[in-house]
C-alpha cells in the first residue's frame, strides 16, 4: 500500500485551472482540479512542470496554500521578473487552462491539527504561502492551540492575503502580526524580524512552542539562529528556504 501511495503521488498529472485571485500586484493564487488528488497535509508542497512546443521544459516547486479541506490544491505564485515558470503562471494562465502537477511533496513541514503544542510560524515575503494552509486546516479543524503568525514584508502593497488574515486574526487562538520592512503605512510595525521583534512578539522558549520559519534562505538562517539564541530547542525548529539570499 505505502509503494503504490508514493508512485501516486510522483505520478504528474493535467491539473486544470479553476479560479485565479490577485493578491498583489505581483501575486496571484490559482485553485487547480486534478483528476487523482491524494490529499495533502499543511505545510506540504507540489512540482508544476511547463512544456514549450519545442519540448523544453522547466519545473518549479510551490507550496500549497490551500488547507487539507479545501475543494481544490490551490498555490500562491510571485511574478520573479527572471523566473522560467512564474511569469506564465502570474500573467497568462487562466481559467480552463492546464499544467502538469506532482504532489503533495514533502514531509517535515506539516503541521497537523492533532498537535497540542502552541505554534509560532514566522514568514519572509512568499514564505507566507504554507502557513496560510496551516491556519486554514486550524480553523477548519476547530483547534484552538494558540498559532501566532510573525509576518514581515516590504510593504502594504506586497502583503499576501492581508483581507483573509484580518478577518481570521484573533479567532480561535490565532494571532496574527505584521511587521513592514520598507514603509510605515500604519499597518502593523515597521523593521524587520530581528531578535527584538522575535523576543516582543514571538512566543517564548518556556512554552515550548513548535516553530516554522519559511523565506529567503538569509531570512531562514538568520531567524533560526536568532530563535535558538533566545533558548528555543533547535529540534522544535522547522525551515523551509527558498531562492537568493536576501531579506524581505
Amino acid at each position: 500500500m505505502a509503494g503504490t501511495a508514493l508512485r501516486r503521488r510522483l505520478t504528474w498529472q493535467q491539473a486544470t485551472v479553476t479560479g485565479v485571485v490577485p493578491e498583489t500586484p505581483n501575486t496571484r493564487s490559482i485553485a487547480f482540479a486534478l483528476p487523482d488528488w491524494p490529499g495533502h497535509r499543511a505545510g506540504q508542497h507540489v512540482d508544476v512542470r511547463l512544456t514549450a512546443e519545442d519540448g523544453y521544459q522547466a519545473e518549479r516547486s510551490y507550496s500549497i496554500a490551500s488547507a487539507p479541506e479545501d475543494p481544490h490544491v490551490v498555490l500562491t505564485v510571485e511574478r520573479l521578473d527572471d523566473g522560467e515558470v512564474s511569469p506564465y503562471l502570474v500573467d497568462e494562465l487562466r481559467v480552463g487552462d492546464e499544467v502538469e502537477l506532482r504532489g503533495p511533496v514533502g514531509g517535515h513541514f506539516v503541521w497537523e491539527s492533532g498537535c497540542d503544542s502552541p505554534v509560532l510560524l514566522v514568514a519572509g515575503g512568499s514564505g507566507v504561502v504554507p502557513f496560510r494552509s496551516m491556519l486554514r486546516h486550524h480553523a477548519a479543524a476547530g483547534s484552538t492551540v494558540p498559532m501566532r503568525l510573525l509576518y514581515s514584508a516590504r510593504s502594504r502593497e506586497t502583503l499576501i492575503y492581508a483581507d483573509e488574515f484580518t478577518r481570521i486574526g484573533g479567532r480561535g487562538g490565532i494571532d496574527i502580526r505584521v511587521t513592514l520592512t520598507r514603509e510605515n503605512s500604519g499597518i502593523g510595525e515597521h523593521g524587520r524580524i530581528d531578535r527584538d521583534f522575535l523576543t516582543r512578539a514571538g512566543l517564548p522558549p518556556t512554552e515550548e512552542p513548535l516553530v516554522y520559519v519559511c523565506g529567503p534562505t538569509g531570512f531562514v538562517e538568520t531567524v533560526a539562529n536568532t530563535l535558538v539564541d533566545l533558548g528555543h530547542r533547535p529540534e522544535r525548529i522547522r525551515t523551509e528556504r527558498f531562492g537568493g539570499t536576501g531579506t524581505p
